[in-house]
């Protein structure tokens, strides 16, 4: 191989890598955005609890494991497991009363206090992970003084996972069970 042929693939390997790069960059649309608006997505709940991420407050392993929603699997022996790293974590017990109560209604079932529970979401913000339609579904959770169903969600993935929103969509967390 000539010097010039080898000036080519060194240049043709640095474009591949940039393009990876900018690719990547670009899949993850601002991932890093949840995070940096956790403390203002989240901000004072209802119980007046505000969210931190597992890092933080560190698991306590004597909490009792919950149950995956119906009609999907558990999660694996290991405990709870972050399905994006990128995406900021919350607490269950750091979420408002009212997202307790809905992860009850959803782990037995129902009843919904709206018509609309249980309803794919779409994920046309694509703020969580890329999964094939159907894979999630939507929850409101109750907010007091609101005429409507307010902007407040829990969205569960097919695989057990679930995410809290406060911000109808703007960002999201990932509940981790454990704590």
């Amino acid at each position: 191989m000539t010097s010039k042929n080898r000036l080519f693939v060194l240049v043709a390997v640095l474009l591949c890598a940039l393009a990876a790069l900018a690719g990547c960059q670009l899949s993850n649309d601002g991932a890093d955005s949840p995070k940096a608006t956790v403390a203002a997505s989240t901000g004072a709940s209802a119980t007046g609890a505000s969210a931190t991420g597992a890092s933080a407050t560190g698991p306590k392993p004597s909490a009792p494991k919950s149950s995956p929603p119906a009609g999907t699997t558990p999660a694996p022996a290991g405990g709870w497991v972050p399905t994006d790293p990128a995406l900021a974590d919350v607490c269950r017990t750091k979420l408002p009363a009212q997202a307790v109560d809905t992860l009850g209604l959803i782990a037995k079932g129902g009843p919904y206090p709206y018509r609309s529970d249980g309803i794919v979401f779409e994920n046309r913000e694509n703020r969580l992970p890329r999964k094939a339609s159907g894979y999630y579904h939507e929850y409101t959770v109750v907010t007091p003084g609101s005429g409507d169903r307010g902007a407040r969600r829990v969205v569960t993935g097919g695989t057990g996972e679930q995410y809290w929103t406060a911000d109808h969509y703007g960002s999201f967390l990932e509940i981790d069970a454990r704590c």
